[in-house]
């Protein structure tokens, strides 16, 4: 193949020049920085998260994306989303499911209520969300993607950071993952998730903000520092275009090499 032709080849791997993705959690943080990475490769975006403020702004950045206020705790408001794109934007055919709260307590002192306030946002809105996608593709026999944001705490303890409910949905994400993949492999729906490090966020700004804490994290993680800002982009994209087809079920770790001590 001519090294042009090549080259095409390789960017229309990447492409999602015709797909139209939901990005739960676009608000701020991972959210925008994964909406914005779909956008820059050619998706159509439906940009979800509970402060319409900022999702406005984020669409202005964003030109054609469609900006939609909604609490993922609640599922009336879930299906409220879901009737507000069959009638507005048309077959989604791709979901980040992004959207996440923390809760650091250790677990002597964590309330059941705090705990499933957690799970609730975390773990049983990533499968409400994901079973009203897959619902609406097999319905009109259209193949599409699934990104889950894990973390790094679904997979090891945390360790010095007190997180019982967060670690425990993150993990059931992970697996969640891996059985909706099996599930809907048959319907070409494809199911990943992508496992973050230490990135800042607003969930993680505590922590960037002390100093004890940022040289607890550059002296814990192999390559010596936290993610930076667009070192999960290709992560984001990977999982999300043709250039992942053949991968379903896994969880891609972008961590630094924490998780591996």
């Amino acid at each position: 193949m001519p090294e042009e032709a090549l080259r095409d080849h390789t960017l229309n791997l990447f492409s999602l020049a015709d797909e139209t993705f939901m990005v739960t959690g676009a608000s701020s943080g991972l959210g925008v920085e994964a909406s914005r990475i779909l956008h820059r490769f050619g998706a159509k975006l439906v940009l979800v998260a509970r402060r319409k403020d900022r999702l406005e702004r984020l669409s202005e950045e964003l030109p054609g994306s469609v900006p939609y206020a909604c609490d993922l705790s609640e599922s009336a408001a879930i299906d409220k989303l879901w009737k507000f794109c069959d009638s507005e934007v048309g077959l989604v055919t791709g979901l980040v499911n992004n959207a996440g709260v923390s809760h650091a307590a250790s677990a002597l002192d964590e309330t059941d209520e705090e705990f499933r306030a957690v799970v609730e946002v975390n773990l049983n809105a990533v499968f409400s969300m994901s079973r009203r996608f897959a619902q609406r593709l097999v319905a009109v026999q259209r193949a599409g993607v699934i990104v889950n944001v894990a973390s790094i705490f679904g997979i090891v303890g945390s360790g010095q950071v007190p997180l019982a409910s967060y670690s425990a949905s993150k993990a059931g994400v992970v697996n969640l993952t891996r059985e909706l993949a099996i599930q809907w492999a048959r319907h070409s729906i494809r199911v990943n998730a992508v496992a973050p490090g230490w990135f800042h966020s607003e969930m993680t700004s505590e922590m960037f903000e002390d100093d004890g804490a940022m040289h607890w994290i550059q002296q814990r993680t192999p390559l010596g520092r936290p993610g930076n800002t667009g070192e999960l982009d290709g992560a984001f994209i990977y999982l999300a275009s043709r250039a992942s087809s053949y991968v379903t079920g896994q969880t891609l770790v972008v961590d630094g090499g924490w998780s591996t001590l």
